[in-house]
């Protein structure tokens, strides 16, 4: 049920409001992030286009959970959220509601009910005339720019990415809407339509990418292909790498030298399905393995951490550049790889 909360819980949810007129065929919209998705910015989740208690994405894969409204474009790490990464107007219109103060906390540290009513956590409602609509929910704390009533254009910057509301990791969650009916703005159904069938999506529906009459603008059909995994973060630790030290950057390499009591490769991956074979494999100046690990998944996971390493054995390990190597296989084929080295002198 949270999903339905988070897309409808910003302001003033009731009648739209009239706007510059925007008609079906002409209606575009652009990125709603100052990001390059699949590199420094990736989509998570998209619109749950199975209507009972299932979810699939328009292309059939798993990046949803059940009851899902919109696309979140999440950030690799808090690290990242901290130095701002914008969040953009899609499309010219008139701001209709925005919410902001509340906290950048993750909801499993806050608790549920401190975000009742809330769960959009702040945001901004834009209405673009004819019936359509788009949120933007999630953002950070203090860094909404804009008013209600207050006319932007297309690029204008509404905010940042953050990590407020009902959500567990920094992103924008944005939701598309036609006279109240949400819509994916991959693959839209067809105008009489109505939910849940309108989300509805056969097999013989699947996409490898956008639709033609997906609703962004044309020249972003290859920045939003579909990615059904990618590595977020990966770097080196000199202990049993934490999550939460990774995810806000305290991993230097600068601070990591040859008297570090261990050397750990730890690296974040999101979209693994159950079956997937994870593996990992650090390696000394040499070429000689220090360490390996063969891991085959149980379950589909949003996001896993894993990391591999050894104990520091002598005075102090030898000098030279350690050569780390991430691969995940799924039906045979490599889907994600990833190397980094580190330089110990």
């Amino acid at each position: 049920m949270f999903a339905r909360f988070a897309a409808h819980a910003l302001l003033g949810l009731g009648a739209l409001f009239a706007g510059a007129a925007a008609a079906a065929d002409e209606f575009r919209l652009g990125l709603p992030v100052r990001c390059t998705p699949g590199a420094d910015c990736f989509i998570q989740n998209y619109v749950d286009r199975d209507p009972g208690p299932g979810w699939r994405d328009y292309a059939c894969g798993h990046l949803a959970y059940d009851g899902h409204l919109g696309t979140d474009f999440r950030v690799a790490s808090l690290a990242q959220m901290d130095q701002g990464v914008e969040v953009l107007a899609s499309a010219p219109g008139r701001v209709v509601a925005v919410r902001d103060g509340e906290p950048d906390v993750a909801v499993g540290e806050r608790g549920r009910a401190t975000v009742l009513g809330r769960e959009a956590g702040n945001g901004v409602r834009i209405d673009h005339g004819d019936g359509w609509e788009t949120q933007y929910s999630h953002l950070r704390r203090s860094s909404v720019r804009v008013r209600a009533g207050q006319r932007v254009n297309e690029g204008e910057v509404l905010g940042l990415i953050g990590l407020s509301g009902h959500t567990e990791f920094p992103h924008l969650d944005f939701v598309v809407r036609r006279s109240g009916r949400i819509l994916d703005p991959f693959s839209p159904p067809s105008a009489d339509s109505t939910l849940p069938e309108a989300l509805a999506l056969g097999d013989a529906q699947c996409a490898d990418g956008p639709s033609a009459s997906m609703l962004w603008h044309e020249e972003l059909r290859e920045a939003l292909r579909y990615r059904p995994s990618a590595v977020l973060i990966a770097g080196f630790a000199p202990e049993a790498a934490d999550r939460g030290k990774a995810q806000r950057g305290e991993y230097q390499p600068a601070r990591i030298g040859r008297d570090a009591r261990a050397l750990v490769f730890w690296i974040e991956a999101a979209g693994m399905r159950r079956g997937d074979i994870e593996w990992l494999e650090l390696r000394a100046p040499g070429g000689a393995s220090l360490a390996q690990r063969v891991t085959t998944l149980e379950g589909n996971l949003a996001v896993r951490f894993s990391f591999v390493g050894r104990n520091r054995s002598a005075a102090a390990w030898p000098a030279g550049v350690y050569r780390a190597r991430y691969r995940l296989m799924r039906d045979q084929l490599a889907v994600l790889e990833r190397e980094v080295e580190i330089d110990l002198r």
